[in-house]
């Protein structure tokens, strides 16, 4: 990764909660943010992006933010006063957080964040309130050199209070061994905190049809340098967040998906029945 660039899939990913925002009525994800972000450079093609598998790709994205952020919304409801977004990308919820109390920490790669500070800089009289909310701390963490809780702890976060994460976009790229620390990480802290997060299901579990389109996405962010490593059943999950010490877990498909977010719609955005990932949240 190049100094003050962001990855490529992280910049795609904000492309697309662009897009949502313009094309797809009523939005999923109402985020304001979302398009200022990008900046002036910002353009994207109509009659690709009204493709059937671009639709598809679109609507996954955002349901995974609009599932974490009301996942969080529950936690912030409960007491929870600290939201730690990992891999945190273009994400924008920090810029226009509804609650007074919430910090929200961002953890990524310091290339990553120098080039969304540079970002957010450029448009921030587009922000809420015009300038970088002072609740968000920024955490550049290169996880080599450093380990999640040490950088969350420089950055001011109270690890004897409860806490939600929401992890998107990140899981399918990590090797087995770094989604366990990471999952254990959050299993230690106090009772009521969460995680959120989406993830790939084994490819041997899946239908013929949904394998081709599996294999042909893989294709294209190994070629962009950032290969998928990391699948699961429902059932290895499972076992995986019980083994950490988390004491309830919810997965949803595609179909639950569609009738939480994509029911009745006039556009007929929707995920597709074969599914693209899984979502999960995870409580201590």
């Amino acid at each position: 990764m190049e100094t003050g660039r962001a990855s490529r899939t992280a910049l795609r990913v904000a492309h697309r909660r662009a897009i949502h925002q313009l094309l797809d009525h009523p939005p999923v994800l109402n985020d304001p943010v979302a398009v200022p972000i990008l900046g002036p450079q910002f353009a994207f093609d109509r009659d690709a992006e009204m493709h059937p598998w671009s639709r598809a790709f679109r609507a996954f994205m955002v349901a995974r933010s609009r599932y974490a952020e009301d996942q969080l919304a529950k936690a912030v409801t409960a007491g929870v006063r600290q939201y730690v977004v990992l891999g945190a990308g273009l994400d924008t919820f920090a810029c226009r957080n509804p609650f007074e109390h919430l910090r929200v920490f961002e953890v990524d790669f310091p290339a990553t964040q120098e080039w969304k500070r540079a970002l957010l800089g450029g448009v921030a009289a587009a922000l809420p309130g015009g300038v970088i909310p002072e609740t968000l701390r920024f955490v550049p963490l290169d996880f080599e050199h450093k380990t999640l809780a040490a950088g969350l702890a420089e950055a001011g976060f109270d690890a004897s209070e409860a806490a939600f994460f929401g992890w998107l976009g990140v899981v399918p790229y990590l090797t087995r061994g770094a989604f366990q620390s990471t999952i254990e990480t959050i299993a230690t802290l106090p009772p009521g905190s969460g995680v959120s997060f989406d993830y790939g299901l084994a490819p041997h579990s899946l239908s013929p049809a949904r394998r081709v389109a599996f294999d042909a996405l893989a294709a294209r962010v190994a070629a962009a340098g950032e290969p998928f490593r990391l699948f699961f059943t429902p059932e290895e999950l499972e076992d995986e967040l019980g083994s950490a010490g988390f004491h309830r877990v919810e997965q949803l498909d595609s179909g639950e998906l569609n009738r939480r977010y994509f029911r009745d719609r006039s556009d007929g955005l929707a995920l597709p029945a074969d599914g693209i990932g899984m979502l999960a949240t995870a409580w201590v």
